[in-house]
């Protein structure tokens, strides 16, 4: 990854690491990256059965605790050298930020990645709630790196599938809408390396892959791949909802005013200068990751 004359500005030292979201399908990804570079990665998890799946996928051990029990998280912390943290989209984010944070701190914590969001001034409740945590960050003490990733390639997959099956892609947004993407793969590695590169420390970084499409690009890309017509088309937000059948309550509501946002705005970014620096490579793209799909 790095050229053989790029100067050795980070420390191999093997640590411990408390990873928040080993089992999860995004987050899940950062934990082989942690074990390419040899750390002990201990998961926290919720239940003991949810433990025993993140030590299949690599984890050497785990603990249990809740993001919204500080004593958990403060006894989760004890011993560890690094933290990676990512935090429930709509589900109490300033609690479950600030909780971790604090524990972090009061354990003597070295290093602090947070999986964070793409632009955080926005005011929807998903990039607002996001601005506490680093906020407590910045005044922790700790060597903190936060990364804010765009919209996940990984979250196309549901809609590769719909292509395949139906030869059509529906979201509830406008299928004109422009959306800035980026593999969590790379944001996989950002967080990995953030562990020990001291370049990035004490940095807040916009994680993007270049450019940005909209649904009629991307059933373009798909149609190419397939080797049929895929056809954009839009779905209201309300019908949206009672497909997915998430019941009323905060995920509902944020994630319906999450998506009257896409359908007027989009996803304004796409600017890969920042990843491909990091990474010292350029970031994948949205069409490799299509060209990979199955």
């Amino acid at each position: 990854m790095y050229p053989p004359d790029y100067p050795d500005k980070f420390s191999k030292t093997i640590m411990k690491i408390l990873m928040i979201g080993a089992t999860g399908k995004f987050a899940g990804l950062v934990l082989p990256q942690l074990k390419k570079q040899a750390h002990h990665v201990t998961a926290l998890v919720q239940d003991r059965n949810k433990g025993q799946q993140a030590i299949t996928h690599g984890a050497d051990e785990f603990v249990t605790g809740d993001l919204y029990d500080p004593v958990t998280l403060k006894k989760a912390a004890e011993g560890i050298d690094g933290i990676f943290h990512i935090i429930p989209a709509f589900n109490r984010e300033v609690e479950a930020g600030l909780n971790m944070v604090i524990a972090a701190r009061e354990a003597g914590i070295s290093k602090f990645v947070f999986s964070s969001v793409y632009h955080t001034s926005m005011s929807l409740a998903n990039h607002a709630e996001k601005r506490p945590t680093e906020e407590a960050l910045y005044h922790s003490g700790m060597d903190y790196t936060i990364l804010q990733p765009a919209m996940y390639m990984q979250m196309l997959q549901q809609s590769w599938q719909a292509a395949k099956d139906s030869g059509e892609i529906m979201m509830p947004y406008s299928k004109d809408s422009k959306m800035a993407y980026v593999d969590y793969r790379d944001v996989a590695e950002a967080a990995a390396l953030a562990m020990t590169d001291k370049r990035l420390s004490y940095g807040t970084f916009e994680l993007a892959s270049p450019g940005m499409f909209s649904r009629v690009d991307l059933a373009e890309l798909m149609s190419k791949k397939l080797g049929k017509m895929i056809v954009a088309k839009d779905m209201p937000v309300d019908e949206w909802a009672k497909q997915v059948k998430i019941p009323p309550g905060e995920l509902r509501e944020g994630l319906i005013t999450m998506n009257n946002e896409y359908d007027q705005y989009g996803f304004s970014g796409g600017n890969c200068l920042i990843l491909d620096t990091i990474l010292c490579q350029p970031s994948l793209t949205v069409q490799q990751f299509v060209d990979e799909l199955q």
